[in-house]
């Protein structure tokens, strides 16, 4: 899934407030962008299609919604990706996140240590409990 810039920010907008419709997103998203409220109306459709966005009508409108989170988004972005291109034991996937982990500050790669180590503790886990 490739996501365009407007979905992205679009994305963005709807990750920060509960629901809207197409006017309150292009209220808010042309004040830094410019664009019509059908380019706008455009790309929230393409979003719905997508699978991203879940939309309700109320009166004369779509109200939307983002239907993943943030971090599930990133996630399935990665999976789409990796799976695409990771061959059977290819290390390639270590190697573009050892190259990407360059521009993380200090505190950015403690986490991502934590998480690391979150993962193997659920692993362990699940592995004691299937024996």
């Amino acid at each position: 899934m490739i996501l365009g810039d407007l979905e992205k920010q679009v994305l963005q907008y709807l990750w920060s407030v509960p629901e809207a419709d197409a006017k309150q997103a292009y209220a808010a998203l042309t004040k830094s962008r410019g664009g019509t409220l059908n380019t706008i109306q455009s790309t929230l459709d393409r979003l719905f299609k997508k699978g991203l966005l879940s939309r309700e009508k109320r009166g004369h409108a779509y109200q939307y919604r983002a239907r993943l989170g943030r971090e599930e988004l990133m996630a399935r972005l990665i999976q789409d990706v990796t799976c695409d291109f990771l061959g059977k034991g290819e290390h390639s996937l270590i190697a573009a996140f050892s190259s990407v982990s360059v521009n993380l500050d200090d505190e950015k790669l403690t986490q991502l240590e934590k998480l690391i180590q979150l993962q193997r503790q659920l692993r362990s886990q699940e592995n004691s409990d299937a024996d």
